[in-house]
């Protein structure tokens, strides 16, 4: 199989990388614990509950950071362009952004260009 070189990323090591992590067991327990985490956000009555889910969806990134990898990658920027909301107080403005910066470092320069489209939407609407 021939790999293809788009926008300077081979297409065929990033379809390997996917396939070897998505047969880790450890991995879909991450990819689990990053999905109940995001379910937290749709529980939220207030603004406290929302620093809460964060939190909580900040400690299985750190948790997991190994892996280099975010998983729901889409449903995670949603739900942090979602907390950055001027009507909502300045805490979970800070914990969103903290969040951005744990996701960012996780990425690193090699993956982040890649995704940042989808966290750039929240943090420059």
């Amino acid at each position: 199989m021939s790999s293809v070189l788009v926008g300077g990323t081979d297409v065929a090591a990033g379809a390997a990388q996917a396939a070897s992590l998505s047969s880790n067991s450890k991995y879909r327990s991450y990819v689990a614990a990053v999905d109940k985490a995001l379910k937290a956000f749709e529980a939220t009555n207030e603004w406290a509950d929302l620093i809460s889910a964060l939190e909580k969806l900040k400690r299985v990134f750190q948790a997991n950071a190994k892996f280099g990898d975010i998983p729901k990658a889409v449903t995670v920027a949603k739900r942090l362009s979602q907390c950055l909301h001027p009507a909502l107080p300045h805490g979970v403005h800070l914990k969103a952004l903290a969040t951005y910066q744990q996701l960012f470092d996780i990425l690193g320069r090699k993956d982040l260009p890649e995704l940042l489209y989808l966290f750039a939407v929240g943090l420059f609407p």
